[in-house]
């Protein structure tokens, strides 16, 4: 990505510092080209600013004739507002990432001005350590050089996935909520390793160590889950064990339905997050 590019963050919540995080460690664009701005919470602008050395100031005070690209941050609920008081304040070549949970890309579109490219993004908290999986959905008047902007910029914070726009839900129920569907293992393999006398701060270091391990075979081996589990499964050992409580116990039903549930509630969300936004 062009050095001299900036980036500004609408909203400072906690998304917005994953993200900014990312940035600054990957050193794709100076700290200075990256501002981050809200309505009214100046402590919080100050302690990005200190924290990242990035600029920051009130959403009043941006200037945005030589912002490149934004990137929409904030609660949804106030995503109506805040679009409203960009539009007479861009253009319609300047690129829109739209990290708003819910909705489309046509929504943020139809507010700002015809043929505005915007492309909606959605990150996960592993932003903060550069090892998010992003999803990016372009609208329909986003070029290709908009695409592969988003695409370089979104890499200082993990890996990018280009997919459809009625794809996010799903995604949503497996990257979005993934994270604490493998924080919510450790806790149980805590657990267990405390009640078999294991301490649990070493079980942790253990049980992540693991599980990166075999997330790093997957992703850098051609072979499937299946095989993979196959292979490390002998007849009656240890590992068929463990494999033969947890389809007793439900587990991988259980790990099914918490993906399509997610899934489903970020449907739900997104219809409802819709349906206020357009009688607004």
């Amino acid at each position: 990505m062009d050095q001299k590019q900036k980036v500004a963050f609408l909203g400072a919540g906690s998304m917005a510092e994953a993200m900014i995080s990312g940035m600054v460690n990957a050193k794709k664009l100076p700290a200075e080209n990256i501002i981050v701005t809200n309505r009214s919470n100046d402590a919080r602008l100050h302690e990005l600013e200190n924290r990242y050395g990035i600029t920051a100031v009130k959403r009043s005070e941006l200037k945005t004739d030589d912002i490149d690209v934004f990137i929409l941050a904030m609660k949804p609920k106030g995503a109506e507002e805040a679009l409203n008081e960009l539009k007479p304040q861009i253009n319609k070549d300047q690129l829109v990432l739209s990290v708003l949970a819910g909705i489309s890309s046509s929504y943020v579109e139809e507010l700002l001005h015809d043929e505005q490219q915007v492309i909606r993004v959605m990150p996960n908290t592993s932003s903060m350590i550069q090892q998010s999986a992003t999803a990016i959905s372009p609208g329909q008047y986003a070029a290709m050089d908009a695409v592969l902007t988003a695409k370089e910029l979104l890499s200082a914070i993990g890996k990018v996935y280009v997919i459809d726009e009625p794809q996010m839900d799903i995604f949503t129920g497996i990257a979005g909520s993934g994270p604490a569907y493998f924080y919510f293992l450790m806790e149980h393999i805590e657990k267990a390793a405390k009640e078999e006398g294991l301490d649990p701060e070493l079980a942790r270091e253990i049980g992540a160590q693991t599980i990166y391990g075999a997330a790093r075979m997957m992703m850098e081996r051609d072979e499937t889950p299946t095989e993979l589990r196959e292979n490390v499964t002998s007849p009656n050992g240890t590992t068929a064990a463990g494999l033969d409580a947890l389809a007793k116990h439900g587990g991988g039903e259980a790990m099914m339905q918490a993906v399509k549930g997610a899934s489903k509630r970020s449907k739900e969300m997104s219809a409802q997050l819709q349906k206020v936004a357009s009688t607004n």
